[in-house]
């Protein structure tokens, strides 16, 4: 069975989700990997099963096993959007890491470097933007919801993903932020924003954090915005020791998505091992 693929389709299924109120991240993450499969068809677009699958195995030869399920799931959902369940294709079986890659786990100590080195270069917006992310657990796309009317009530609503829920906002991390935004002279709306007044985007903050490494002498593959969150979640259950309560904080629907923001780093899973004291 085969049929035709076109950018049309292809732009009324990223339309669609946004219907269904998926992020931004999520619509252009989807909509780039079936562009890839696009890209990877026949002049005339003819789309089958064996060529689908053939961009599968091509995936698996240059991407990570967990990027190439990301864009099978985001292909798949796009066929069943058109009515086309005979291309469905499976994800590659793995198995569950039992702890993180050192160089992508941004510690505490880097963490602490990085804001030494916004606060040096005088940038005191991502000094307080890092801050914030680290020390609440929020999603980049919720920045937006710390207000300065949050502030003053210790708790930003945030409604993302369909979902609502109240993030609350540390007592010292409160001060720190009404006393910079009296300095800024921001006194209502959104606290991050740009000098046009619009909420920061991913990639702007991405750059900004990539841009402080060298200077605070941080491996930049450990800096993106989502580590902050990861960084939340490993110090505070390391701190309190329950999973749940961390899920609630998160935001996460399913505590198996909480585990993997805790797994430890490899060398402590190695320094856990050496404590058992099993070899004499």
């Amino acid at each position: 069975m085969s049929y035709t693929m076109t950018m049309e389709q292809i732009e009324k299924y990223e339309h669609n989700l946004r219907m269904e109120e998926r992020s931004d991240a999520t619509v252009h993450k989807y909509g780039k990997a079936i562009v890839n499969l696009f890209n990877s068809l026949p002049e005339n677009k003819e789309i089958t099963k064996e060529r689908v699958i053939a961009w599968k195995n091509h995936l698996e030869g240059e991407h990570a096993a967990s990027t190439v399920n990301v864009m099978i799931s985001a292909v798949n959902t796009f066929f069943a959007f058109m009515g086309w369940d005979g291309l469905r294709i499976k994800q590659i079986k793995t198995q569950r890491n039992v702890y993180r890659e050192p160089q992508r786990e941004l510690t505490k100590q880097d963490y602490m470097r990085l804001l030494q080195a916004a606060l040096k270069a005088g940038n005191l917006r991502l000094y307080y933007l890092m801050m914030t992310l680290a020390s609440t657990g929020i999603r980049i796309s919720e920045l937006r919801f710390i207000t300065f009317e949050s502030l003053k009530s210790g708790i930003a609503n945030v409604n993302c993903k369909g979902k609502q829920r109240k993030v609350f906002i540390p007592k010292q991390l409160r001060r720190k932020l009404l006393a910079w935004c009296r300095e800024a002279g921001i006194v209502s709306g959104p606290i991050f924003v740009s000098k046009r007044g619009n909420p920061l985007n991913r990639s702007n903050i991405w750059r900004e954090m990539h841009r402080l490494c060298k200077a605070a002498g941080v491996d930049s593959h450990k800096v993106f915005p989502h580590n902050f969150r990861h960084l939340f979640a490993v110090t505070y259950y390391r701190q309190e020791k329950d999973v749940a309560k961390l899920a609630d904080l998160l935001g996460h629907a399913s505590i198996e998505t909480t585990r993997i923001y805790i797994m430890e780093s490899g060398e402590e899973h190695e320094r856990q091992m050496e404590r058992l004291g099993l070899v004499v």
